[in-house]
């Protein structure tokens, strides 16, 4: 993606109503707020044409058994219809949908997602907290001129906590606390009444968060420290209201002053707190005292705020993947050589598979997106290898779905850890039940694809395949040999004959003969 011209600020977003240009949508169902972000893009440049944002809270819904329920939920569903209605009209693959700590921490988020899509029309993202905090490094790094030193991001949201530094547009070192301004508050001022017990408190508990990562990012140095989102935007704007001069700063005397009036008060309102937003009074305390604990912890004298955050870390994210580089492709590429994947082989069996996704796509409703998840365990289908050859498909498996993966939502990791678990010996039925209610159809076709693909180049020889006739209907395939293919390859017929049997366990006939009446590839 080109640079914006050199008379403007990195990555700027200006106000415009322009329509020509195509359109892009980021949605960002953060814990304290759900926010939706729609640009245009023309000449690399992203340029915003709407913001719409409401103080749901959803963390708040969490109940004592993890489960969201009740008013908050509510707000969201509601909230979301709205968003369906701004998102008309633009295509599907230009929206990204991402949803933070409060979706990864509840226990009944299949049930909660279901609802939301159906109330936004759109399919979600669950993003693990180290992407998160990837993608709010991303819409900050393009909010600021690259002046090539590395660079402290601080994000406090509604249930998390993000500490990234890096350089450029790159990440370097990256962490997610579960500590935000809704549960902080929720748990230290729940009553609204603040106290000088209640703050010392609120503060040990955010410094004993940062305890294990203290000496990582202090040791990781940087030259310039960005806070960005709600919390930190609010704690810059009361500073202000109270008479510290920093203006796009946040400074340890802006922080004193705040400290006093809260404690000369004992709450929170936007009388004790000239500058504070109405929308922020239920969740300021709790976000204050984490922000106190990072600047101590960090040992920061000052914090220059950021307007931008990750919604615009997931715009260009977005942008990025359909006009220059996905970054998971990259992370793929960097796992194969991680674990020293015969590419060669991979790269066979990922054709094969892609050949037999497309010959099936249409009766099995599979699309683009699920294509690339094939191809992408595909090429991963081995790195078990590299911790031992017996059960290596579940050293894999396992491997995919506890390792941070760049670029990846939850869901899609899930989904790729599912199809590397699955690819060989006794199909995992019960592994696919765990997976997203959504997912399970899906991967109920590709891991029955990939199995098939890696049978088929078990020789690893380099000889390439015959043509196939392959025939799909609901819960049944049929792959059709040339005459006599089978009966010189005897293994293979064996192999195909047992793995008929193995795919009954999910509901899938599975039939293999010889008679050629179209092919593929």
């Amino acid at each position: 993606m080109q640079q914006p011209a050199p008379s403007s600020p990195a990555g700027t977003i200006a106000e415009s109503t322009a329509d020509s240009a195509p359109h892009y949508a980021a949605v960002d169902l953060g814990s304290n707020s759900f926010h939706l972000l729609v640009a245009h893009l023309e000449g690399g440049r992203l340029t915003t044409v709407d913001r719409i944002k409401d103080p749901v809270r959803l963390a708040s819904g969490l109940d004592q058994r993890g489960r969201l329920t009740g008013a908050a939920l509510e707000r969201a569903l509601a909230c979301l219809q709205r968003f369906r209605q701004r998102l008309r009209g633009i295509p599907p693959e230009r929206i990204r949908v991402a949803g933070t700590n409060a979706l990864r921490q509840a226990k009944n988020a299949d049930t909660v997602l279901a609802l939301a899509e159906e109330a936004l029309g759109h399919s979600i993202d669950v993003i693990a907290g180290r992407e998160e905090a990837r993608l709010i490094y991303l819409g900050v790094a393009h909010d600021l001129q690259d002046d090539h030193h590395r660079r402290l991001v601080l994000d406090i949201g509604g249930g998390s906590t993000e500490i990234i530094v890096g350089s450029h547009f790159e990440p370097e070192v990256l962490e997610s606390l579960h500590m935000g301004c809704v549960n902080f508050t929720v748990r230290h001022f729940g009553d609204g009444l603040v106290t000088i017990d209640r703050l010392e408190a609120a503060r040990l508990a955010a410094l004993q968060e940062l305890e294990p990562v203290q000496s990582l990012f202090r040791g990781a140095g940087w030259g310039a420290s960005i806070g960005s989102s709600g919390t930190i935007q609010a704690v810059r704007d009361v500073s202000q209201g109270l008479g510290c001069r920093a203006q796009d700063y946040i400074v340890r005397d802006g922080l004193a002053r705040i400290r006093r009036a809260l404690l000369e008060r004992g709450r929170v309102d936007v009388e004790t707190l000239p500058g504070l937003q109405p929308d922020r009074v239920p969740v300021f305390a709790g976000g204050f005292a984490i922000l106190e604990a990072c600047f101590e912890a960090l040992g920061l004298e000052h914090l220059q705020v950021s307007e931008w955050a990750l919604r615009e870390g997931l715009l260009y994210d977005l942008v990025g993947r359909a006009e220059t580089e996905d970054v998971r492709e990259r992370t793929v590429a960097h796992l194969m050589q991680r674990f020293r994947v015969d590419v060669t082989h991979a790269t066979r069996v990922a054709a094969t598979a892609t050949q037999l996704f497309d010959a099936v796509a249409s009766d099995w409703q599979l699309d683009g997106p699920a294509r690339r998840v094939l191809e992408w365990a595909a090429r991963l289908h081995e790195i078990g290898l590299a911790i031992a050859h017996n059960q290596y498909h579940k050293h894999g498996g396992y491997l995919l779905k506890h390792m941070d993966m760049p670029g990846f939502a939850r869901g899609e990791q899930r989904l790729l850890a599912f199809l590397v678990r699955a690819h060989r010996r006794r199909y995992p039925e019960d592994d696919r039940r765990e997976l997203f209610l959504g997912q399970r159809r899906t991967a109920r076709a590709l891991s029955v694809l990939l199995r098939l693909a890696v049978l088929l180049h078990r020789s690893r020889s380099e000889q390439p395949l015959p043509p196939l006739t392959v025939q799909a209907g609901e819960d049944q395939l049929r792959i059709e040999f040339p005459p006599g293919w089978l009966t010189i390859h005897p293994l293979t017929a064996m192999d195909l004959s047992e793995e008929s049997e193995r795919v009954r366990d999910a509901d899938l006939r599975l039939r293999c003969g010889e008679r050629v009446s179209g092919t593929v590839g």
